[in-house]
């Protein structure tokens, strides 16, 4: 199981819009196998799950590491993660998040709890974001070495930065 890529994963799942099957598919892509399983009631509870998820990014971004842990510890009782061990190939054992039974909301709320708690162990609670360019709501989870991350995109860091550029260069043309 990688814990950081399920960490940054959770921003993407954060972010999505799901507001159907088909939208949680594309969201899906690059896993199939979980295609055919999507369900309605998936969309609701993930809709559910990003109301309840994006409080931590928001402390997060404020620095309030103690509001961090307080609501990923009550989203883990919320929703008990059921790891177990698999094998694709009979060889390469790892951690799911889930159960076989689990559905498709269940696996990816629990990889994105595990993956947050990990990172919140490994890296500190002020490691997750929300975007600063305007109007973007956008999160994002902060792997930089030096915790500097503002954005959630290049895109946007790009829009910010040209903004900030045209705006000191009318600030001159008019001094």
């Amino acid at each position: 199981m990688d814990f950081l890529r399920y960490a940054d994963q959770s921003a993407g799942l954060l972010n999505a819009d799901l507001p159907d099957v088909d939208a949680l598919v594309a969201y899906l892509a690059g896993r199939e196998w979980l295609h055919a399983v999507s369900t309605d009631r998936d969309c609701i509870v993930l809709r559910r799950f990003q109301r309840e998820l994006r409080p931590v990014f928001e402390a997060s971004a404020a620095d309030d590491a103690q509001q961090v842990v307080d609501l990923l510890n009550e989203l883990l009782v919320r929703h008990p993660i059921t790891p177990r061990i698999a094998s694709h190939d009979g060889q390469d054992l790892h951690l799911h998040a889930a159960s076989k039974s689990a559905s498709v909301a269940e696996l990816l709320m629990g990889e994105a709890l595990m993956g947050l708690a990990s990172l919140v162990i490994d890296l500190g609670p002020t490691r997750m974001g929300v975007c600063a360019a305007t109007p973007c709501t956008n999160v994002f989870v902060d792997t930089s070495p030096n915790a500097s991350r503002r954005y959630c995109s290049d895109r946007c860091s790009s829009r910010a930065n040209v903004a900030a550029y045209r705006a000191r260069q009318r600030a001159e043309a008019t001094a």
